[in-house]
């Protein structure tokens, strides 16, 4: 499983990981990134803040943030970037992502082709 972090959007997911603590020890402490049904464009990406990841989570080590994929949503996110961009126009993560046919203006939001919802990986 490949999920890759810029260095801008390690930074700021480092930074807001360390600001966002409730104890300094707590080493389980990272994202977890999933894709659920909804969205403009069909499928959306989720992004939330966890220290008890799932059993079935996928775990992976980008510098010092830890990533936990959603084992389900991990096919549809199979070579993804995250970015972060900050600028007049537009702020906030962008992900890029290798599987995604179309997106929605928002970048938030995504289509497929010839995945249904849910561990279906795309050909």
């Amino acid at each position: 499983m490949t999920v890759t972090l810029t260095e801008k959007a390690e930074f700021r997911l480092r930074a807001f990981l360390t600001s966002s603590a409730s104890d300094a020890g707590d080493a389980t402490k990272g994202i977890r990134i999933s894709v659920k049904d909804g969205g403009c464009s069909g499928y959306e990406y989720a992004m939330d803040v966890t220290s008890k990841p799932k059993p079935d989570d996928l775990v992976i080590q980008q510098g010092k943030v830890t990533i936990y994929v959603d084992a389900e949503s991990a096919p549809l996110l199979e070579g993804i970037v995250i970015d972060f961009i900050d600028g007049v126009m537009e702020s906030g993560f962008k992900f890029t992502n290798p599987n995604a046919t179309e997106t929605c203006s928002c970048g938030k939001s995504f289509k497929t082709i010839d995945c249904s919802f849910r561990g279906v990986p795309c050909k």
